[in-house]
């Protein structure tokens, strides 16, 4: 049998160790991550080793050769003009695989059993078989659902957390045959998770997933590479060491000189021609590489030292990569975490502080502190987007060096000469980030349109006028008033997808930013008649007939946040009467209890007035919660199930789009109007762009979220929504209390419910094992259906935070209560015991 070898990879999360360096090529105990596959490889009886090249073909093509050395024969295909992809890639040497072949990724640790896999295929009659195994964090890899069979029922590639369904992930590993490459187009970009495998299922070929036992760890970031070490190092994966054994845990290379003086506690390595100075410590988890020379009375705590690097006297090394060539002098610290990139200096008594990262062939100054603020690197920030945008604690995570580097990476994704928005809400930290953001992106060469202080749905309605590539926009979270929230927006102006974030993300860690000569750097310019833009959109979708003919009176609470206070003066034209509360700007955001106050006050304001209803306007123009003519609160799914009622009322047999989590009650009023119901994941990206894509949709959105009206703009719109529901409570003739008297009473409650990250995974692939399959629904999260249609138990990993939330829906409330309970038992009951 032959092996591919898949090699092409750059490494762009373990920079700086692969600026000139292949990932595959990264060292594992002093050897090859390919090293110890084709190792793996013979192990399992096969010598025969096809290596696909991309990045930095030679330094494989130099270690290997022939392969003759190693105890097996190599070949290489090299893409020369662009990378293929993973599946590309092997379509691209087809015909060298005339038989049972297998595929193996040039960056994981394993000691899979092989042979043990290819019998399950041939078993099986599989056309393809994907190794499978099971992670704690299954959110970096593919998530994949088999059957009791091992036939393959579903799979995503690299999920949202919302998103997990399962802890059994694809290792890279497949075992295919030929015929399967014919499935795929010959010199262009293809990949076995994204194109071969969906295709596959969907054509009803036989695909199945093997769940290996054994070690697995895909070396995909700095934190991963220095477990994999660790890990190797304490016996924990089946490898062969590069050096005997001298003594129990201590692996020592030929013409090394250890001082007596030296403390070595095991397990340590240390590479070939290296010297260790007097009185040095080397503390359980080191590994030296080769040709390396430690002085005396050195501290060495967990490092992971390259070949080729000096380390002075009395330095103190902690959990850190000291990369090739590199020197770290007399009593320097470099901490956790951090990383000194190949050829690269610290100076004497200098301090490189913990996650900090020191590029390729750079000079530390003796005694500088190396401080660079990281809070959005190391763990947390392997992901800056969250379930929304990028958000974080103001000036605290999301500071103007932090905005000028995400404005710099988003804009090193665009053409250079490129125009974008800018826009914020009118609060002073938002100016600053703002600000912050635009010298980023005009470093790189992106033109800025900056409409400063604007309401989101003005913002979008702009950008889409303007025909720019894309906007940012800045404002406090919508949920989180402690945090600012930095949205992109698309050329349509829909929240971008994951697919543009990987990107941003991309470009910022790795620091693979561009730089603009000095005549082109980009510009700045303020537009003017934003509003005028907008007035010009919203009158168009609007009856203004009957919103004149309504006379209407609104009460209009803007809660201290006017950026959308653009409403009044379009009403005004209209003959409506719209009566502004808490219009003034305060920096201070209000807190919930805050707002819960006004909302009474709204509520009596309304009634004094004898108002039409009453409106408390959020999230810069996105977000809003009613009150009727007698005061009376309209949100959450009350709020969906009234405005789905309003729309189809006056567009029969029109299209919503809900979130997955939303009521039930939202069917019942389709049925009512002949209508149709769409529901989502529960992200605004996705509301958004189902809005667009699905014919005849006439709203999408939640209370919760925001309601969408897809022929005015693609996002949230709290002003329009107001005018909307003016416009068709005149042409209905009733009042919004009458027409909430009579919607469906569907019972619809939530729970929430703290959950580790690591368990997240393994939870739902236990709630789709334990459920049968037809009672399953894993548009996002997993829901559970009852007997009846309106009988139904979500379960939803939260996004941005270590929960899980429960909703139930139902019309029968002893039922609602019985299930919901026994849920919320069964989730506790799996996290207490994970």
């Amino acid at each position: 049998m032959r092996a591919v070898l898949m090699a092409g990879g750059s490494g762009t999360r373990l920079r700086p160790l692969t600026c000139d360096l292949p990932k595959p090529m990264v060292p594992i105990l002093n050897r090859p991550i390919a090293e110890h596959i084709v190792n793996l490889l013979k192990r399992n009886g096969i010598y025969e080793v096809i290596a696909t090249l991309h990045y930095l073909p030679d330094v494989m093509r130099d270690y290997f050769q022939d392969g003759r050395e190693f105890g097996v024969q190599m070949t290489y295909a090299v893409e020369e003009d662009q990378p293929l992809g993973t599946a590309g890639c092997v379509k691209n040497i087809a015909d060298w695989l005339d038989d049972t072949f297998l595929v193996i990724s040039g960056d994981s640790v394993t000691d899979f059993d092989l042979q043990a896999a290819i019998r399950f295929h041939r078993q099986r009659g599989s056309k393809a078989t994907l190794v499978l195994t099971r992670v704690p964090n299954p959110i970096e890899f593919g998530v994949v659902i088999t059957n009791a069979e091992g036939h393959i029922q579903r799979f995503l590639e690299k999920p949202s957390t919302s998103e997990i369904f399962s802890d059994t992930v694809n290792t890279g590993t497949y075992i295919l045959e030929p015929e399967v490459l014919d499935y795929l187009p010959a010199n262009q970009e293809c990949d076995f998770s994204k194109d071969l495998f969906p295709l596959l299922l969907a054509k009803g070929e036989p695909i199945y997933g093997y769940v290996a036992e054994g070690y697995w760890c895909d070396v995909g970031h700095l934190d991963a590479y220095r477990e994999a070490q660790y890990d190797a190092l304490h016996g924990k994966v089946m490898v062969d060491y590069a050096y005997p054994e001298t003594s129990v845990g201590i692996w020592v290379g030929e013409n090394t000189y250890i001082d007596p003086t030296a403390q070595l506690h095991p397990p340590v390595m240390i590479g070939k021609n290296c010297r260790i100075g007097a009185r040095t410590v080397l503390e359980p988890g080191t590994v030296i590489g080769d040709n390396v020379t430690i002085g005396n009375d050195a501290d060495l705590k967990r490092p992971i030292v390259w070949n080729g690097a000096i380390v002075g006297d009395e330095v103190h090394l902690r959990a850190c990569s000291i990369a090739r060539g590199a020197r770290v002098d007399r009593r320097s610290h470099v901490l956790e975490g951090a990383v000194i990139g190949p050829l690269s200096t610290v100076g004497e008594e200098a301090q490189i502080s913990p996650g900090v990262r020191v590029w390729p062939s750079k000079q530390i100054e003796s005694g500088a502190i190396l401080n660079i603020n990281l809070i959005w690197g190391n763990t947390a920030q392997r992901n800056l987007f969250g379930q929304r945008g990028v958000s974080g604690l103001a000036n605290i995570d999301i500071t103007p060096e932090f905005a000028v580097k995400l404005g710099a990476a988003y804009g090193s994704t665009l053409k250079p000469g490129s125009h974008v928005t800018v826009s914020r809400d009118q609060r002073s930290i938002s100016r600053m980030v703002s600000r912050s953001l635009i010298a980023g992106l005009m470093s790189v060469g992106i033109n800025v349109q900056n409409l400063e202080s604007t309401a989101i749905p003005v913002a979008r309605v702009a950008l889409v006028q303007m025909g720019v590539v894309g906007g940012i926009h800045v404002r406090l979270h919508p949920t989180r008033p402690d945090q600012v929230l930095i949205e992109f927006f698309d050329e349509r102006g829909i929240d971008i997808g994951k697919g543009k974030e990987k990107k941003i993300e991309g470009a910022y860690f790795k620091e693979d930013l561009r730089r603009s000569a000095i005549d082109e750097i980009g510009t700045v310019t303020t537009p003017a008649r934003l509003v005028s833009t907008y007035i010009t959109a919203f009158e168009k979708h609007l009856n203004v007939e009957a919103v004149t003919h309504s006379q209407a009176k609104v009460v209009i609470d803007y809660a201290y946040a006017v950026s959308g206070a653009v409403l009044p003066q379009i009403l005004g034209k209209f003959a409506c009467d719209a009566v502004v509360l808490n219009a003034s700007l305060r920096q201070s955001p209000l807190s919930p209890d805050e707002r819960e106050v006004m909302l009474g006050q709204l509520g009596q304001v309304v009634q004094a007035l004898r108002a039409t209803f009453g409106a408390q306007v959020s999230a810069n123009g996105e977000q809003l919660i009613l009150v009727d003519e007698m005061g009376a609160q309209i949100r959450g799914e009350t709020l969906t199930a009234l405005m789905a009622h309003l729309m189809l009322t006056a567009q029969p047999r029109g299209t919503i789009v809900v979130p997955v989590q939303a009521s039930g009650a939202v069917e019942h009023i389709a049925r009512r109007h002949g209508g149709q119901v769409i529901r989502t994941k529960a992200n605004p990206t996705a509301l958004m762009q189902a809005c667009q894509e699905n014919p005849n949709v006439v709203l999408g959105g939640s209370g919760d979220m925001g309601f969408i009206f897809p022929e005015l703009h693609p996002g949230f719109d709290a002003m329009f929504c107001i005018a909307k529901l003016i416009e068709m409570l005149s042409l209905q003739d009733h009042s919004l209390g009458q027409i909430w008297s009579d919607l469906p009473r569907t019972i619809h409650r939530s729970q929430t419910l703290r959950c580790p990250w690591t368990v997240k995974g393994a939870l739902m692939r236990h709630l789709v094992e334990t459920t049968p399959q037809e009672r399953l629904e894993l548009i996002d999260g997993v829901k559970i259906l009852g007997d009846n249609p309106d009988d139904w138990v979500l379960v939803l990993p939260d996004a941005g935070e270590p929960l899980v939330h429960l909703f139930g829906n139902s019309q029968n409330r002893d039922w609602l209560d019985a299930t919901l309970n026994q849920y919320h038992s069964q989730v506790q009951h799996f996290i207490d015991q994970a």
